[in-house]
């Protein structure tokens, strides 16, 4: 059957759908990979700040922002579920379960693009917009310090603007089919958990083939970078065309760990 997933072959079991896959597997992919980078936060030589950073200068519990993720994620798997219902299975893909790899190819690029695209201009809108900013973006900022399970902890209108729309312009502009939109989003998630980790890991890919990496975002979470590097979640390229792109150099605390620092002197701005 087209669109979904066989449990069982002998017909036993039924299926679980593409759509339903794809609005619950990215939630379940948020937290075992986020928790994958909560076991790994002792390592303190590749924390890009100390432990006792995270814990002095967040204002805000890690049990609220567990709070507040789960809130935007069920907003988004609401969200998902009227979209999928409306589209039905009309991505270019969906009807054939051999599309060349071109396609899709082609719908993960252009989904990327368009997530980007939109994410840079309503967040940067968000940091510009005075009031926009201290009474909704301004929570995500409440990290100062980021770590991977606050990647998702907005505002929920924020996270219903950048994120769920966001994402389903994606899904629609790219016309990808929801099985397609399962490793869409499963890619989107992982990279903003990454991005979010603050860790600098030797041999992550992510640091290797994206210049939009852990270190990169976290420029962006101190007070002199927040007019800096708003591109999110894959590539730089808004950044750079609009001149807010921030460089940055690592350099070794004494005590271990990195410390990512902005090349040119932002801090008068």
């Amino acid at each position: 059957m087209v669109g979904s997933v066989n449990i069982d072959q002998q017909g036993k079991g039924g299926y679980v759908s593409d759509e339903v896959l794809g609005t619950f597997i990215p939630i379940v992919v948020y937290w075992v990979y986020s928790g994958l980078y909560l076991m790994l936060g002792n390592m303190d030589n590749y924390r890009l700040h100390s432990k006792k950073d995270e814990d002095e200068k967040n204002l805000v519990s890690k049990k609220e922002v567990v709070k507040g993720v789960l809130l935007q994620q069920i907003v988004q798997a609401a969200v998902a579920t009227v979209l999928f219902a409306v589209t039905g299975d009309d991505g270019e893909s969906g009807g054939d379960q051999h599309a060349s790899i071109f396609v899709l190819g082609r719908q993960l690029f252009v989904g990327m693009l368009m997530l980007d695209t939109w994410q840079y201009f309503m967040h940067r809108y968000m940091h510009q917009n005075k009031f926009l900013y201290k009474h909704i973006h301004a929570q995500h900022h409440r990290l100062i310090v980021p770590y991977a399970f606050g990647a998702l902890y907005n505002h929920p209108l924020e996270g219903l603007i950048l994120d769920t729309i966001g994402g389903a312009l994606a899904f629609l502009v790219s016309g990808m089919s929801p099985r397609t939109s399962i490793f869409f989003f499963s890619f989107a998630t992982i990279k903003t958990v990454d991005d979010h980790c603050g860790l600098w890991l030797p041999g992550n890919l992510f640091h290797i083939f994206f210049k939009n990496n852990s270190a990169y975002h976290d420029i962006h979470h101190q007070l002199y970078g927040t007019k800096y590097n708003y591109s999110q979640p894959f590539f730089v390229t808004w950044d750079r065309i609009l001149g807010t792109y921030m460089p940055y150099e690592l350099e070794r605390r004494p005590e271990g760990g990195f410390e990512a620092k902005p090349v040119k002197d932002c801090k008068e701005h």
